[in-house]
This record gives structure tokens, sequence and C-alpha cells, in this order.
């Protein structure tokens, strides 16, 4: 059984991999950070529970398909098997903006995916990790600890929400997901 109090949950794209405002479209582009693949495995190794929750717009838009998210995602598990870590889930919503889906984050479906996915009662007590609002209002909707990693989009959103980060604020903010790894395994 898992527990929400070691469950990490992780956007995709610009925390995991290079992000792009033309969309992450095949597996050629499809790069990750190779601090984020060890961190991932650093993490699953050490007793935490990884997952990705992930919005993939670009299907709905007709940039690529669902065979090709399988591949890059299968090749996300392999770094991280290939390390001795292991991704216990991975929750994508392939709608657009205006679909008026429940899995699209700021939403919380995709985050609910991975609860019944793992069998929890709640996710309270968890972490989100992500590049963007989207994925700390997603976490904050399920009472998990919100993380903003600077890499991605993640400075464009600092810099939209200085807030962020402050000590009145329950956000942490990292330079990037090796880092976040690194704060917490040191904390637990």
């Amino acid at each position: 059984m898992h527990s929400p109090d070691r469950l990490v949950i992780l956007d995709r794209d610009g925390v995991i991999n290079q992000d792009s405002d033309e969309y992450v479209k095949t597996l050629t582009e499809w790069i990750p950070y190779p601090s984020a693949i060890n961190a991932i495995t650093r993490l699953s190794r050490a007793g935490w529970t990884v997952a990705v929750a992930t919005n993939q717009s670009g299907i709905a838009r007709g940039y690529y398909d669902e065979v090709t998210l399988n591949r890059m995602h299968a090749e996300l598990n392999r770094l991280v098997n290939e390390g001795g870590g292991r991704i216990a889930h991975i929750a994508w919503c392939p709608h657009s903006p205006d679909e008026g889906c429940s899995c699209r984050k700021p939403l919380p479906g995709l985050l609910e995916q991975i609860r019944v996915a793992l069998g929890m009662r709640d996710l309270k007590g968890s972490w989100m990790v992500g590049d963007s609002m989207r994925d700390l209002l997603a976490g904050n909707a399920v009472e998990a600890h919100p993380v903003l990693v600077l890499t991605g989009k993640g400075k464009r959103t600092l810099s939209k929400h200085p807030e962020l980060g402050n000590a009145e604020d329950a956000t942490r903010v990292f330079d990037d997901l090796a880092q976040f790894a690194d704060w917490l395994l040191e904390k637990r």
C-alpha cells in the first residue's frame, strides 16, 4: 500500500524533460534532463513512490498521437528502470483546454487518477512538483505540498507570481528536480 506522505507527483514537460512552446511531438524531441532521471531514480530507490501527471493537449491538437506519447513514456520508464528506480503510474490528459474535461490541470483529475491507480484513500501530504501555476493549483486541490522548479516554465511562473516561495506561501521553490530530491532525501 502506498502512503501519500511518501508520494511525489511530477509534471512531465519542464520538470523531467525539456519543454517546448512548439510542443514535444516526437520521441526525438523528448529530451530528458539527466539530473531529473537521476532524481527520480534516487527517490524511488529511497522508498518514495513517484508518479507523473501531465497535460498532453498536443494529442487533441493533432500534433502527435497516443502511440507517440506511449513511446516517450516507455523511454522515460526505461531510463528510470535502468538506474534501479520505478515510476508507479503515469496519468495524462489528451484534451484541449476548451474541451471541459475534468482531468486537465489545474483541475485535480489526473491526480485523482493516480490516487485510484495506487489504491490510496487521499493524496493529503503528498508532493506535487511542477513548473507552472496549473501544477501547483492541482496539487493544492488534493492538499499536496506544492513545489515549483525553475526549469521549463518555472522562472516565468515565479516572475508572474513573486509571492511563491515567500515565508507566508506554502510553495517551496527549487532550481530543478535534482535539488528538490536532495532536499527531500535529506529532510526525511
